[in-house]
């Protein structure tokens, strides 16, 4: 299997609504920067009484295309994939404004519990405000007018993250968990490489004929690309091991060879994406390690 093709052609259209596929709408918040490509993706499904998908972050001019798009119509539920402030924010004064129902997996949490002396390092880009209505498990149907919303429990990039399947179309939300222009970023402790990789196993299972992710264009052939993204992560893990193999110690050390063509403002995220294969290395016994995987540690091969 080979390693995904990421796709970066996009237009986002900022300020305007983009019709992507039928009664579903786009409008890409204004927030680009190097984790968000051209910015957040928000979608509107439905023609007359509406559900938003991830409103977006706390940015006055896309509120405004939000309240465009929608054109005075009822909303009725409001979905969350996930709680980083450039998702979630705007849900409560969307809510606030239509009395729509928020549904999410839950409120904002970590996928393991804070080592001793460890700074959650993305803890400045979590929602920790955030409050759902609904508690949406794996697998819970959401009914609106006209459409139907399928949970898919989907942590790895958040412990929280959730992908939503419009029932009857073959298209899936999917958030941060994959996108065509890049890989999600997996930062411990909000994130967990095992569970990522076991999500997309989940979705692997699927008949999805495309997903409409958080940033970017849209995935069209979502089965090889989840398989592709596997494949992907499965060579990182290789490149990890082999520079450790080679003699390096440090997570600093892997990151300037393994990343070396990447934009070094991405570096720090990298480098959490190495400790998160490091995690699941460590768990598996196959890298060893002076007290729970740090990133500041040393490793070494079992």
């Amino acid at each position: 299997m080979k390693e995904p093709e990421f796709d970066k052609a996009f237009e986002p259209a900022h300020g305007d609504a983009v019709a992507v596929a039928e009664n579903v709408l786009r409008v890409t918040a204004p927030n680009a920067g190097p984790m968000t490509f051209h910015g957040t993706n928000s979608y509107i499904i439905g023609r007359d009484t509406l559900a938003v998908i991830d409103p977006g972050p706390e940015d006055e001019s896309h509120w405004r295309t939000l309240v465009t798009a929608i054109a005075g119509r009822p909303v009725s539920h409001i979905f969350v994939t996930h709680t980083h402030k450039d998702h979630s924010p705007l849900a409560a004064r969307l809510k606030a404004d239509t009395g729509a129902t928020i549904v999410a997996e839950g409120p904002h949490r970590a996928a393991r519990p804070l080592f001793t002396g460890e700074v959650n390092p993305l803890k400045e880009s979590s929602d920790m405000d955030f409050v759902t209505d609904v508690a949406s498990l794996h697998g819970d149907v959401i009914s609106g007018d006209g459409w139907a919303m399928e949970t898919l429990h989907t942590p790895g990039h958040t412990a929280n993250h959730a992908a939503f399947a419009l029932m009857g179309t073959g298209l899936v939300f999917s958030g941060d968990h994959v996108m065509a222009w890049a890989t999600s970023i997996i930062a411990p402790p909000d994130g967990a490489m095992s569970d990522f990789m076991a999500s997309l196993d989940m979705l692997a299972a699927r008949d999805d004929r495309g997903y409409l992710p958080g940033h970017g264009g849209p995935v069209k052939e979502p089965r090889q690309f989840v398989r592709a993204l596997k494949t992907h992560r499965r060579m990182r893990e290789r490149a990890v091991l082999g520079r450790i193999e080679k003699g390096d110690r440090l997570i600093s050390e892997m990151v300037k060879v393994i990343y070396r063509s990447t934009d070094p403002r991405l570096h720090g995220a990298a480098a959490l994406s190495v400790l998160a294969h490091l995690e699941d290395l460590v768990s598996r016994g196959e890298v060893v390690t002076d007290g729970p995987p740090a990133i500041n540690g040393e490793y070494r091969a079992a």
